[in-house]
Order: C-alpha cells, then structure tokens, then sequence
C-alpha cells in the first residue's frame, strides 16, 4: 500500500510472512472436526425423526397398518438415541470434555446397540423376503424390512463416524489442555 509521503516502509511488502505467529494444528483441527460432528448430528436427527415419526404414526393409528407398518422393537430403544446427539452439541460450544465423554458412551449404548439388536431382529424377516419374495410388513407400499435395513446402514455409518470423529476431538483438545499444564 503506497503513502502520500512516498515509498513504502520497508518490511511491510509481504515478505515477512514467516514470522507471523500461525493457529496451532490442534486448534485447527478442533474446528474442522467440530463441523463434521454438527454435521453428523444433523444428519442423526434426520434419521431420528423419520423413526419417531414411524413409532408415532403408528402408536397414534393416524394412518392404517397396511400403510405404515407398527415398528420392530429396536426402533422404541433407538429413540433414546437423540440423548448423545444433544450431549454432542453441548460438548461443541465450550469445549466440554464431560459433555463429549457422555456422549460417546451413550452413543455406544443408545445407537449402537439398538441398531446391532435391530439387525438381528429383522433378519429371519429380511432372509424370507429374499428366499420367498414374500413382505408381510409394509411402509408406504414398500417392504419394511428393506426400508429398516436401510436406515440402519445409514445410521451404522452416522454412529460410526461420530465416534471417530469424537475420539479424534477428544484427542485435540487432551492436547491443548496437556499444552496447557506444560507452560
């Protein structure tokens, strides 16, 4: 940027680049694993509502039986699993290592295991409609045991990834805090 008074001051042509302080790698990666969990919660709260709104539509008979099929007993445990996802995003602002503890274990118990006792309860009902052809049990005119398999594909891999990336946030900000006791 020249000046009215003439040349520029010397040093300030960019070049001095290499002394500037830089964000430290753990805090760099605090905020980009931060956003993959908000985006992971997000799309755990997708898949919560359309359980809910399945186990609702059908508790409240809003709708026949033939069209939204009554839910398969995993998916009533399933609806805990919002608990981690709201732990999740209370642990994020703050940095709460508490907060994102709670929510890993309780992702284990309240995603985790529902989903791996939900694909167990579905699968003599999944292996008949693939040896027979024959769905008893139907969503929208669509086999249910199909729809399920497929939320819980979905949902195996939103779980997953939380974990990780939350193992991975966990790590960072251990980090930062050992940094801290350091100095």
């Amino acid at each position: 940027m020249a000046s009215r008074a003439g040349p520029r001051a010397t040093g300030t042509d960019g070049s001095d680049f290499q002394h500037r302080e830089r964000v430290a790698s753990h805090y760099q990666m605090s905020v980009a694993l931060k956003s993959e969990i908000k985006k992971l919660n997000i799309a755990h709260a997708v898949v919560w509502l359309l359980v809910a709104a399945q186990v609702v539509v059908s508790q409240l008979n809003l709708v026949s039986h033939k069209v939204v099929a009554s839910p398969y007993q995993w998916e009533y445990t399933y609806l805990l699993s919002i608990i981690p996802t709201i732990f999740s995003f209370m642990a994020l602002p703050k940095n709460n290592i508490s907060y994102l503890v709670i929510s890993m274990i309780s992702a284990g118990l309240f995603c985790v295991a529902p989903i791996l006792y939900g694909g167990m309860e579905m699968f003599p009902v999944a292996q008949q409609l693939y040896r027979h052809g024959k769905a008893y049990r139907f969503i929208f005119g669509f086999s249910a045991v199909s729809i399920m398999y497929l939320v819980l594909i979905i949902s195996v891999q939103v779980h997953g990834w939380q974990i990780y990336y939350s193992k991975k946030l966990l790590d960072a900000w251990f980090t930062n805090t050992q940094d801290k006791k350091k100095k």
